[in-house]
């Protein structure tokens, strides 16, 4: 297989499919900041870095194009870029996650509106635009919030709020910079969640504990141990990873004190790094055999 892996040339994912590729498929890198996409004659194409180098770059002549890193950007920029994907997804060209994957994934409104409309138990959420909302919804959901960046993963800029002054203070913040307010209930846990990957049909699982953090993500410190997820879990995190549409997907679980087991995130992006770590299993491996057969 020819895969353009859709991120940084310094990244250890791509190191890691290079190894798992052996010289059974090339695997090679584009950035997202050099997509570029020429339209005429009757064809488009979508390449990434110099015009020289297209034969290699070429997301419209991959077998599969890999997106593993989604950077921020302007809103010009992330719309085009989306645009390309789905330009050449709509040619026949294999794209992982595919496009509407990513754009609903990386959107925490959306995400959580899906997950809540397929069934699955979500944190209570309110979502505006200004400090007075917020502090209204600041009681309603008991005055103990967790307030996170409408995008963003890996634990970065989510802060816990349970001073109502404070909580004023973030919020008329958030509004001057122009930002949405989103606001989850506090979920009392035992200090670990649980990240379920799916690869396809295949699951994997680690449990992410964090004893000095109430934030489980291992990028804030939190240990990863392999996990053998229940039936129950496993059906939440498929209903999760289809509610978005992301057939590469990780899915994060909380266990509530009381018992209740709460869908938190859907990463179309997943990381597995630290699962492979933890369950001992070749995941780049896992990852290539499983793009292998859909190409196929």
């Amino acid at each position: 297989m020819h895969i353009v892996f859709l991120g940084s040339a310094e990244s250890w994912y791509l190191r890691d499919l290079q190894r798992a590729a052996g010289h059974r498929h090339m695997v090679v890198p584009a950035p997202f900041s050099n997509i570029e996409s020429a339209v005429g004659g009757g064809e488009i194409s979508v390449f990434s870095g110099f015009r020289s180098q297209v034969s290699a770059s070429s997301l419209s002549a991959a077998d599969c194009v890999l997106v593993r890193t989604m950077p921020p950007g302007t809103l010009e920029q992330v719309v085009f870029r989306m645009d390309a994907l789905a330009s050449i997804e709509a040619a026949g060209t294999l794209v992982i996650n595919p496009p509407k994957a990513i754009e609903a994934a990386v959107d925490k409104y959306l995400t959580t509106s899906r997950l809540a409309r397929a069934g699955l138990l979500v944190p209570r959420t309110h979502v505006c635009q200004t400090a007075d909302a917020a502090m209204q919804a600041f009681g309603e959901l008991g005055g103990d919030v967790v307030l996170k960046p409408l995008f963003g993963g890996e634990g970065r800029g989510i802060t816990r709020i349970a001073d109502e002054s404070f909580a004023l203070r973030a919020f008329k913040l958030v509004e001057q910079l122009g930002g949405v307010i989103y606001l989850q209930e506090f979920i009392e846990h035992e200090g670990y969640d649980i990240r379920v990957m799916l690869v396809g049909d295949k699951p994997l699982a680690m449990r992410r504990r964090n004893q000095l953090d109430w934030r489980t993500n291992v990028s804030r410190g939190a240990r990863a141990e392999a996990y053998q997820a229940t039936e129950n879990e496993l059906q939440m995190a498929h209903l999760a990873a289809q509610a978005v549409g992301a057939p590469l997907a990780g899915v994060d679980l909380l266990p509530a004190r009381d018992g209740r087991l709460f869908a938190i995130e859907v990463n179309a992006v997943p990381g597995w790094r630290a699962l492979g770590r933890a369950t001992k299993v070749d995941v780049s491996g896992l990852v290539l055999q499983w793009l292998e057969s859909l190409v196929d």
